[in-house]
């Protein structure tokens, strides 16, 4: 069924003005402890692409460092996407493959590890559904639980040996890439910014105290719908803006595969939640009660990943923060 309203109609922003207050609170927030600037990962993705675009407007393209951490499950074209960026924003990309220091630490060693890069059908067809008939549940739903399947040890000796295995790799790999732009940071006396939005920290959907958990996060307040809105209004390129987000780390698994829902209707859902609007209303735009559930149970579950004492962003997104056009 087709939603009546877009997110990105719902959710529009006073775009010159969130802009404006996003690259003040770079200009901000990178003082004199920073002398090199700030430094930043360039996935290939519509996140980092924005944040990216938001401190060369701020600072200059000088002042930014860019690298793009690559390993054996990257998609193929991400290089490519995250070059096509760089070139366009006429910054140096730093490339890093970082193959071997993963493999040292044991995260490809799983044989669920090894399958996993051999084909991207066998990943959303077969992995990703064997877990929801195993476990009722999608994957990425599992992970927000703090005790995997507390009573239930076959399901839980069945996650341990497969999909849990699968989470403990990812989320080890988002830790290294963390440490690795900490540590260059410090080499560079820059200050190190996340790339994380509003929709995925409501959701969960990302590794805490990982690469998209940094304390200064300037497009946090963001949901997914409104970091389209500000990408179009400064001219990102549109093969950035218009591809399927993904987390870059499983061939074929996309944010929406992971999420089991796509982010319009994840923004849509949110934003009822915040304004306390009754189901009946999505339901008569076209969303269905189990995508309504879907995302209040993310949003549940995930409150324990959701750090209280990061600084708030600079713009807030929601139908409160005064950045809406109603």
């Amino acid at each position: 069924m087709v939603v009546a309203t877009s997110a990105e109609t719902v959710l529009r922003l006073d775009a010159p003005r969130a802009v404006e207050t996003i690259e003040a609170y770079i200009r901000e927030v990178r003082t004199a402890a920073y002398p090199g600037g700030i430094m930043m990962g360039l996935s290939g993705g519509l996140d980092s692409a924005l944040l990216s675009t938001f401190v060369v407007r701020a600072l200059g393209q000088d002042l930014l460092h860019v690298c793009f951490l690559r390993e054996r499950h990257n998609e193929a074209d991400s290089l490519r996407k995250s070059r096509l960026m760089a070139d366009w924003l006429g910054v140096e990309l730093e490339v890093e493959d970082i193959t071997d220091a993963i493999r040292e630490r044991g995260l490809y060693s799983p044989l669920v590890m090894r399958l996993i890069g051999l084909s991207r059908f066998l990943n959303r067809a077969v992995m990703h559904k064997v877990h929801h008939l195993m476990a009722g549940e999608t994957p990425f739903m599992t992970t927000l639980r703090q005790e995997k399947f507390h009573g239930q040890p076959l399901r839980r000796f069945l996650h341990d040996r497969t999909s849990g295995k699968v989470e403990r790799a990812f989320n080890g790999r988002q830790l290294y890439r963390r440490e690795w732009i900490d540590r260059r940071a410090k080499e560079h006396g820059a200050l190190p910014l996340g790339a994380g939005n509003l929709s995925e920290v409501l959701t969960g959907w990302f590794v805490q105290n990982g690469v998209d958990d940094f304390p200064f996060s300037p497009i946090a307040g963001l949901y997914k719908a409104q970091v389209r809105q500000l990408s179009r209004h400064l001219g990102i390129p549109a093969e950035i803006i218009d591809q399927a987000p993904s987390p870059d780390m499983m061939p074929g698994i996309t944010d929406e595969v992971a999420l089991g829902l796509d982010y319009d209707r994840i923004d849509l859902v949110l934003d009822a939640i915040e304004r306390s609007r009754p189901n009946e209303e999505l339901l008569a735009e076209g969303l269905t009660q189990r995508q309504i559930d879907l995302v209040a149970e993310m949003t549940r579950r995930s409150a324990w990943k959701r750090n209280p004492n990061h600084p708030a962003p600079p713009v807030d997104g929601g139908i409160h923060g005064g950045f809406r056009v109603t």
